[in-house]
């Protein structure tokens, strides 16, 4: 039976209204950086060895803490982002507040209880003294939400030395974990065509708009859901005027696959797409943002171990593939064994009706906390 105490449900989320009330845009540096300030103080107090990386490319710092364990062991990583994908003055309009069973905010479900379970379990282990067999690593980055193009680095660093990889993205239906999750690809495409009146000079037009829509609706050809390949085109733009025969258009398109050939081959297809319409040209960039997430045999041996720690603290815990994106697919990718969704149970991901089942934290913080300690 783990033995570190993690304290209640209610003290819990009165700490994580702070970090819910502190609004933490991608976008916006500073703001991230203010939460990542209140982590490091906490974690500092506790006594982890603490790394602050700063932020790049427009995006916030990076928080490293670690602790010890057996000489010679393998770290546990866990790690959790800070950013979300709601504005500033999001909480104006949808504010923290408790209903019943249920605490709502911008980013609370994903996946600021998540990472505070994470920061907490930490610095519970580390104040009261418990001793793990694996070093801790929790790293906490600021920018999943747009695919985390400064931090992968550091995630990919970080989980080459580690043992096992910890994702405590928002539990499932039923306070299910991840064992996988589907590769992503991101891609825009651009149609060239040729300006002209649509009323005196139509036949010297041609439409991008036209020639897009043929794309969209090969784009659209490729899905093929008993193989796990989607593909979605959002958003759309092209035109200024009904009298004027669009001169350009374009789209995003969204890919998720579950293999790597699939990835490959299905990025060949896309970057591979060709103009149908006389006069436009099409043109395409992108390619795949994260490789898809396999369910391994040790990650399944990882999956039972968690079981019985989630069964010592009296939660069940169903396990689910997820057709979503995570940082659990860099390290996955890299064959070190990774659990996800390890967060708190709730739902509403990037919707205004976004919160979690508040009563659940204290058990999800001793699975994780409990997972740090027994894992050998």
């Amino acid at each position: 039976m783990p033995s570190v105490e993690v304290g209640t449900s209610e003290d819990l989320l009165a700490e994580l209204a702070t970090w819910v009330r502190q609004e933490t845009p991608t976008t916006d540096p500073s703001a991230v950086n203010r939460l990542v300030d209140m982590a490091q103080s906490g974690l500092v107090q506790a006594g982890a060895k603490v790394t602050r990386v700063p932020g790049r490319d427009g995006y916030g710092d990076q928080l490293i803490a670690r602790t010890t364990g057996q000489e010679g062991m393998k770290p546990i990583l866990i790690s959790g982002h800070l950013d979300t994908v709601w504005s500033n003055g999001t909480l104006e309009t949808m504010p923290y507040r408790v209903d019943g069973e249920k605490a709502h905010g911008p980013g609370i479900y994903d996946m600021k209880a998540g990472s505070f379970l994470a920061f907490h379990a930490v610095r519970c282990l580390l104040t009261q003294g418990i001793a793990t067999p694996r070093p801790i690593t929790l790293l906490l980055t600021p920018d999943e939400e747009v695919g985390s193009p400064s931090s992968r680095w550091l995630i990919e660093e970080e989980a080459r030395k580690a043992a096992f990889v910890l994702i405590p993205e928002p539990a499932g239906a039923g306070g299910a974990c991840v064992t996988a999750r589907k590769g992503v690809g991101r891609f825009t495409l651009r149609v060239a065509g040729k300006g002209s009146h649509s009323g005196s000079a139509f036949e010297d037009g041609a439409s991008a708009i036209v020639e897009l829509s043929h794309q969209i609706l090969a784009v659209h050809g490729m899905v093929d859901i008993d193989r796990g390949i989607t593909l979605n085109a959002a958003p759309i733009w092209g035109g200024s005027r009904p009298n004027v025969i669009s001169p350009d258009a374009g789209c995003e398109i969204d890919l998720r696959v579950s293999s790597v050939a699939d990835g490959e081959m299905m990025e060949a297809r896309i970057l591979g797409l060709k103009a149908r319409t006389p006069g436009c040209r099409v043109f395409v960039e992108g390619g795949m943002n994260r490789p898809p997430y396999a369910e391994t045999a040790e990650i399944r041996t990882l999956y039972g171990r968690a079981q019985g720690v989630a069964q010592r603290v009296g939660l069940a815990l169903p396990k689910q593939s997820r057709g979503g994106g995570s940082d659990g697919n860099f390290s996955a990718a890299l064959g070190v064994p990774t659990l996800d969704g390890l967060g708190c149970p709730g739902s509403g991901a990037h919707a205004s009706h976004e919160h979690i089942l508040w009563r659940h934290l204290a058990q999800r913080a001793a699975l994780i906390a409990g997972l740090m300690e027994t894992l050998d």
